[in-house]
C-alpha cells in the first residue's frame, strides 16, 4: 500500500517552503529568520517521511546575525538544482540583501554567500531555462511610484551564476492577479509544454494570503493571469477555518508524474478560556496539496479547493491511516554526541564557548549570557512546537553566582513574548521562578517559597493543554510541584506577538554580566513530546 501524505507535512514553525526533486528524492527548505543554523534542508522519498539532513547556513563565517531580532534575518529561500549543483537563493533583509549559495550535496557543505548586486526587493528565486539562461525572479516596490501599501512588482533579469552578476534588461512582468493587489511576492517560475508559469503569493501574510498564477510563451513577453485566480486560498472561509493564512507556494512533479504544491498555512486553536480567541502559536507551517492540469493551467486541490488532511500519492483526498493518527514518539536528547542534533536552533550566532557539549560529559552546558528580551548574543537552544498540546521537560544542575543569574526552560515566541521557568539567584539564594514576558516587560508570576539547595538536580516542566500552559518543577527527584496557575499561551502566537515566527521550546542561561561566565547550567536531558495529534481545533472548525 502506498504511503499516505498527511498534512501538515512539516508541522510547527516551517514557513515559506521551497522544494526541488533530484534523482527521485525531494528536498525541502524553509525560512528561519534570525535562528541559527539557518535554512534547514529536509529530505524525503515519498513526501510522507521527512528527515533533516543539514542546514544551508551552519557556519558563522557564512552570515552574521548579530543584533537581528527574531523575525528579521532570512526571508523566503528557494532551492533549485542544475547540472550537478544545488542552489539556495534567499534574502537577508537588514544586511547583505539578496544572495545565493551552492553545494554539490544537499546536506552541504554550502558555499559562502554570493551577493547579487543591484537586486532590490525580497523573495528571490532562480529559473534555469532550456537554452542555458539563468533567470533571477524577484519582487520589489513599484519603481514608478508606490500608490498604496504593498504596491509591488514581480521582476526578472538574467543572472550569471558564476559571478552573481545581473545582466541584460530588467523587466517588471507582473503586478498580481487582483486589482490594487498588495504584496505580490514569493515568485517561482516553471516551464511546461511550451508555457512559462509564474506562481506567486499575494494579499499579505495574514488571513487574506493567497496563491495565484500567470503564464506566458516567453519570459519577457506579456503575462496573463488565470481567470480563476487565486488558485489556492482559505481567505473565503473566514476566521473560523481550521487552516488560515494559506499562501507562498512552490510547484513540483514527482518521478511518477504526479504534480503537487507545497505552501504555508497556519492552524489556529484555543477555546478562549484565558486569553480569548483562537491563535496560531506554531506560526506558519508547511502543507502539501495535489495539482492537476486543465487547458494548460494548474488546478489545485480540485476535489474541494482546500487543504485537506490527507492525500493519496496520486492526489486524491483520503483518510489518515490509524498508525499515523497518533502523536509521534517523544524526542529525547541526553546530549551524548559531540554536536547538537540538527533540530536544535539558537537565536542569532551560536557561541560555542557559551553553548558547549564538552565541559561536562553527556551534558549540554549553557553559560549565562545576554537576556532573552534583548537582541544580544544569548545562550539559548530550542526546538519547534509541533502540536496544539505538548509536554517539554529538562533536567539540570546549575551554578549561579551573581544576583540575577538565571537558567531554565523557556516557551519562546519572540524577545517580547515568552515564558521562563527558571532557577534564579535572588536576594542571596536560589529560587524557582515563573516569569512572563509581554511587550518586553518581565513579570514574576510565581516563585517557590523555599530556596533550592546548592548542586540540586532540578527538573523543569512545561505542559500545554491547548492554550492553557502549566509549569511545574521537581527538586532531587521529589514529586512535581505546580508553580502558579494556568497561564495564557495565546501570548505565544503571531496574533498577540506579531512577527513571522512560531513558538519554540528550549533551554537558556542568562546573566546581568554577559560574557563573564559567572554562571552556568548543565542539562543532561531534554524531552519534548506531543500529547495530541488533532490537526485542526475540533471545537471551532
Amino acid at each position: 500500500m502506498e504511503p499516505v501524505i498527511v498534512n501538515p507535512i512539516m508541522p510547527g514553525f516551517n514557513p515559506d517552503p521551497s522544494i526541488c526533486v533530484v534523482d527521485g528524492t525531494f528536498y525541502l527548505v524553509n525560512s528561519t529568520f534570525s535562528y541559527f543554523p539557518g535554512i534547514p534542508v529536509y529530505q524525503s522519498k515519498d513526501c510522507v517521511n521527512w528527515k533533516q539532513i543539514g542546514n544551508v547556513i551552519n557556519r558563522k563565517s557564512q552570515l552574521d546575525f548579530t543584533n537581528e531580532l527574531s523575525s528579521r534575518g532570512l526571508f523566503a529561500p528557494t532551492i533549485r538544482y542544475n547540472k550537478g549543483i544545488f542552489y539556495c537563493i534567499c534574502t537577508q533583509v537588514d544586511k547583505i540583501g539578496n544572495f545565493f549559495m551552492t553545494a554539490h550535496k544537499p546536506e552541504g557543505p554550502w558555499s559562502d554567500p554570493i551577493v547579487i548586486k543591484d537586486a532590490d526587493g525580497i523573495d528571490p528565486s532562480l529559473f534555469f531555462d532550456d537554452d542555458g539562461t539563468v533567470w533571477y525572479i524577484g519582487q520589489h516596490f513599484n519603481p514608478a511610484g508606490v500608490r498604496w501599501n504593498g504596491d509591488c512588482k514581480i521582476w526578472i533579469q538574467r543572472l550569471d551564476v558564476n559571478s552573481g552578476r545581473l545582466y541584460g534588461k530588467k523587466t517588471d512582468i507582473w503586478s498580481g492577479a487582483l486589482k490594487k493587489c498588495v504584496w505580490p511576492e514569493g515568485p517561482h517560475v516553471y516551464k511546461k509544454d511550451g508555457w512559462y508559469y509564474l506562481i506567486h503569493a499575494e494579499g499579505g501574510t495574514s488571513v487574506e494570503h493567497a496563491v495565484s498564477v500567470a503564464r506566458c510563451k516567453t519570459m519577457e513577453g506579456e503575462w496573463e493571469g488565470k481567470k480563476a485566480n487565486p488558485i489556492l486560498t482559505h481567505r473565503q472561509l473566514g476566521l473560523t477555518a481550521g487552516v488560515i493564512n494559506v499562501g507562498h507556494a512552490d510547484l513540483f512533479c514527482s518521478p511518477e508524474g504526479n504534480w503537487r504544491m507545497v505552501c504555508l498555512g497556519s492552524r489556529p486553536y484555543g477555546d478562549g478560556q484565558l486569553g480569548g480567541g483562537r491563535c496560531c502559536n506554531m506560526g506558519r507551517e508547511t502543507f502539501l496539496v495535489p495539482v492537476h492540469w486543465e487547458d494548460d493551467w494548474p488546478v489545485v486541490a480540485r476535489e474541494t479547493g482546500l487543504i485537506e488532511r490527507a492525500y493519496t500519492q496520486d492526489g486524491f483526498v483520503t483518510q489518515v491511516p490509524p498508525s499515523n493518527d497518533k502523536p509521534k514518539p517523544p524526542v529525547v536528547d541526553t546530549f551524548d554526541d559531540d554536536t547538537l542534533a540538527a533540530y536544535w536552533i539558537t537565536l542569532r550566532n551560536r557561541n560555542n564557548d557559551f553553548i558547549t557539549l564538552f565541559d561536562k560529559p553527556s551534558c549540554l552546558r549553557l553559560y549565562g549570557n545576554g537576556k532573552l528580551t534583548s537582541a544580544d548574543e544569548v545562550s539559548f537552544v530550542a526546538q519547534r512546537q509541533t502540536a496544539f498540546s505538548f509536554e517539554a521537560s529538562a533536567k539540570m544542575t546549575a551554578s549561579l553566582k551573581e544576583e540575577g543569574d538565571a537558567a531554565g526552560i523557556v516557551c519562546f515566541q519572540s524577545e517580547e513574548y515568552h515564558y521562563c521557568l527558571q532557577l534564579c539567584r535572588t536576594n542571596g539564594s536560589d529560587r524557582i521562578q515563573l516569569v512572563k514576558v509581554t511587550g518586553g516587560n518581565a513579570e514574576i508570576v510565581a516563585e517557590s517559597a523555599d530556596s533550592v539547595p546548592e548542586n540540586a538536580t532540578i527538573e523543569l516542566k512545561a505542559k500545554a493543554e491547548m492554550q492553557n500552559l502549566f509549569f511545574s518543577f521537581s527538586i532531587n527527584g521529589a514529586r512535581f510541584v505546580q508553580l502558579g496557575d494556568a497561564q495564557d499561551a495565546t501570548i505565544l502566537s503571531t496574533e498577540k506577538a506579531g512577527g513571522f515566527i512560531g513558538t519554540v521550546v528550549g533551554m537558556f542561561a542568562e546573566s546581568p554580566k554577559p560574557q563573564a561566565k559567572t554562571c552556568f547550567a548543565d542539562f543532561d536531558e531534554f524531552v519534548y513530546k506531543n500529547t495530541t495529534n488533532i490537526w485542526t481545533d475540533p471545537y471551532h472548525f
